[in-house]
């Protein structure tokens, strides 16, 4: 155990409306979640003075941000790995805080993709480039694979959208809240062969904010602290082309790694928020981050796996594939996990909850995110 282990803690979460929100900017929206952080945290914006932010479309997202929220942080932090980035701000606030770089830190995000109809883009990748592929293109290759070589089938993919949609009927502010049974999920619109339109995310507008401080503040602001016990990140490749394995993600390495730091293992995780863009993402992360054997993915989202009084607590606010996905989803892991944590999830509350795991993609399952959140108890 070494690293960031137990040095800083989240004690304030902002999530704006979200779903489709007419009319507002992805900076309004963003303002939004920021203001309900603060309020979470008992603090003013003036007292923010570590800013770690993606936005898009912006070219220098730390400096709009700071502007727009009227900010003058001491620490800027922007480094783009896609929706992975907002997990991989956690290691970087923590050490900013550690060092006395500054004394609170704001990571956020938003976006009003639904309502602008503006989609995610991306730098060219030469190789693939000619041949103008879709993002999920290279995810339906993977998914393909992992059937190919494990025997994974479109039923199992179909449970990990099932469950999200059972966790989201138990969260009021989910956008997708329908009944929805394997039977639908197989039946709806090919996307790419294997993907259906149900093994893809929603395109949502809204924002997130996350807070925190050095952990021996942590006690004094008025919401329970969630504390920071691991994280790393990890990278495997750009192109899907260019991916070594289709069926083993770069978190094969990031979670064993977050997990050591912690001092905890899979089997100590009482909750689990794992970046759904696509439904063989769950399937992948499962098995590389060690919930089960690589190829055993499948059987271990069976017959609700992961759905409510499954044998694991996954994406309980309903995920990215039910809940809200505004271009980039991770930092609503962070904040659904630190809700857990705090005890104040409502009807999808896991009894007793003290530990999660937070998992961060980005590009075409380029980049990779594990960290490990904890309470006090965890310390």
């Amino acid at each position: 155990m070494s690293g960031i282990r137990g040095k800083a803690a989240i004690v304030g979460v902002g999530i704006s409306e979200h779903g489709e929100v007419p009319g507002w900017s992805h900076f309004e929206l963003m303002a939004q979640a920021v203001e309900r952080a603060c309020a979470d945290a008992g603090l003013k914006s003036k007292d923010i003075d570590g800013l770690f932010c993606a936005i898009t479309p912006a070219n220098l997202p730390v400096s709009m941000v700071s502007e727009y929220l009227g900010l003058q942080p001491k620490v800027l932090e922007g480094t783009m790995l896609g929706g992975s980035s907002f997990v991989n701000y956690l290691s970087w606030a923590a050490l900013a805080l550690d060092a006395g770089l500054c004394e609170v830190a704001l990571i956020t995000y938003g976006s009003n993709a639904r309502s602008s109809k503006r989609r995610p883009g991306g730098d060219p990748v030469p190789y693939e480039a000619p041949y103008a592929p879709r993002l999920v293109d290279g995810y339906a290759m993977a998914a393909a694979r992992h059937m190919h070589q494990y025997g994974t089938t479109r039923e199992h993919l179909a449970e990990v959208a099932v469950a999200a949609r059972k966790w989201a009927q138990l969260n009021p502010k989910a956008m997708m809240r329908d009944p929805l049974s394997i039977e639908d999920a197989l039946k709806s619109r090919m996307i790419a062969d294997p993907l259906t339109l149900l093994d893809c995310c929603l395109i949502t507008d809204g924002a997130g904010a996350i807070i925190m401080t050095r952990s021996d503040r942590a006690k004094d602001f008025p919401s329970k602290p969630v504390y920071v016990l691991g994280a790393a990140a990890e990278h495997s490749h750009m192109q899907i082309a260019q991916m070594p394995d289709m069926t083993v993600t770069a978190a094969a390495r990031s979670g064993p790694r977050s997990f050591d730091m912690a001092g905890l293992t899979p089997a100590d995780m009482d909750v689990a928020m794992l970046y759904d863009a696509f439904t063989i993402n769950t399937i992948l992360f499962l098995e590389d981050l060690g919930f089960c054997k690589k190829g055993e993915g499948g059987a271990f989202v069976a017959g609700g796996g992961i759905a409510p009084g499954g044998r694991l607590a996954v994406n309980t606010n309903g995920g990215g594939l039910s809940c809200l996905h505004p271009g980039m989803y991770g930092i609503f892991l962070i904040a659904e996990a630190a809700t857990q944590l705090r005890g104040t999830a409502g009807d999808r509350q896991i009894t007793g909850a003290k530990t999660a795991v937070i998992h961060g993609n980005g590009g075409t399952l380029s980049t990779q995110v594990t960290a490990v959140l904890g309470t006090a108890e965890t310390l």
